[in-house]
């Protein structure tokens, strides 16, 4: 007869600290395998019900179908890509004007800096000129950095699509597979894990997507209202780095009023662009995070802060962008597990309002006990 052990609490504390650190050790070193991997796998499941319509309505192969799917994933990010790259190169044809301005708030900075530190132009200058000769090697090394993670970018999005592609054509293997790790008694509960992890993921990726779009309208819209130039782009930028939760949003204003102090001289369009920032992101975080996005996750405030700078921490910006689905699987693995169900608990979005311990009566002697 099979006996369970048991162990101690320390040893299953250590143990599960052992694991948590070789979990967090293998993330870091293989980064640049393991993010392409997870990112791909995210997108083939939100495009799983595409190569499945292709496949079963449209009677296409099933390669085809999984190629087709992929080229219309490209396709759409392609007409982004575009559409930025029109107005950016719109924007730089008004590159002596932007100039023009930039001087302009240059020379308005010296002067504040002059009446307020006693601090003359001269001296300024001479200070710039000391500190760009001190990071003329450090700028170097900025730029070649720079140029290197361009270059792995674009390297790994060229991966992710060969992933996309690759999982998505051999997705019933991967769940054979699957379902040879475990005991037949066990399959149903992998079914509904698997299951809820589809749905969760495609509903929060559809979720962003939708986000994105509202964002990016309001935030064009606004940005129109009080005149700043190239209120399109803007939009879109404010919408693409919005889907970074909590810190894209402050990116995004800051590269708008930098634009816009390039196309004009007025520095007052600073309040406008603050004003409509605020006002986007109360209807975003009030209205379209919690009706679209945080629904289909379930993940708590705390939770998604931490995994968010874990996950910058580990994988940069994609890190950031996977903390939150990746927690909301490892949520709906840990439901499903009695022995991590309370790990699961702590991720969820459940607020008690109160907790009363129970405290077991002792019994009385005038209790007779029962026949």
């Amino acid at each position: 007869m099979r006996q369970t052990v048991q162990f101690p609490f320390y040893a299953k504390l250590a143990l599960s600290l052992f694991i948590v650190i070789a979990i967090t050790a293998i993330l870091y070193i293989g980064q640049s395998v393991i993010i392409p991997l997870l990112m791909a796998l995210l997108f083939a499941i939100l495009l799983r019900p595409v190569a499945n319509f292709m496949q079963t309505k449209m009677r296409l192969p099933h390669v085809i179908a999984c190629l087709l799917t992929v080229i219309l994933f490209v396709f759409f990010f392609a007409v982004i890509f575009y559409f930025i790259s029109v107005q950016i190169i719109d924007m730089a044809n008004d590159w002596n004007t932007m100039k023009a301005n930039l001087m302009h708030h240059y020379h308005n900075l010296q002067e504040y800096v002059r009446d307020n530190f006693n601090l003359n132009k001269t001296d300024q200058e001479k200070l710039i000129e000391k500190a760009a000769d001190g990071s003329l090697d450090s700028g170097k090394q900025i730029v070649g950095t720079t140029l290197l993670s361009f270059s792995d970018t674009m390297m790994n999005m060229v991966l992710v699509q060969v992933y996309i592609f690759l999982i998505l054509l051999y997705r019933t293997h991967f769940i054979k597979f699957l379902c040879k790790l475990f005991d037949q008694k066990h399959h149903q509960t992998l079914q509904e894990i698997l299951g809820t992890i589809k749905v969760s993921v495609q509903s929060y990726i559809v979720g962003l997507l939708i986000e994105f779009v509202i964002v990016s309208v309001l935030t064009a819209i606004g940005l129109m209202i009080i005149g700043v130039k190239y209120a399109i782009l803007l939009g879109v930028i404010t919408g693409l780095l919005n889907l970074i939760p909590y810190i894209g949003i402050l990116i995004a204003g800051v590269l708008t009023i930098i634009a816009s102090l390039t196309g004009t001289a007025d520095t007052s369009i600073i309040i406008g662009i603050i004003v409509v920032n605020v006002v986007v992101q109360l209807i975003d975080n009030n209205l379209l995070v919690p009706m679209i996005v945080s629904s289909k996750v379930e993940i708590n405030a705390i939770a998604s802060i931490v995994g968010i700078i874990i996950g910058g921490m580990l994988g940069g910006i994609s890190g950031m962008f996977l903390a939150i689905p990746l927690m909301a699987i490892m949520k709906v693995i840990f439901d499903r597990i009695d022995a991590v169900e309370p790990w699961g608990y702590l991720l969820g979005d459940d607020l008690p309002r109160t907790f009363k311990w129970r405290k077991k009566r002792k019994p009385q002697p005038t209790d007779a006990p029962e026949a």
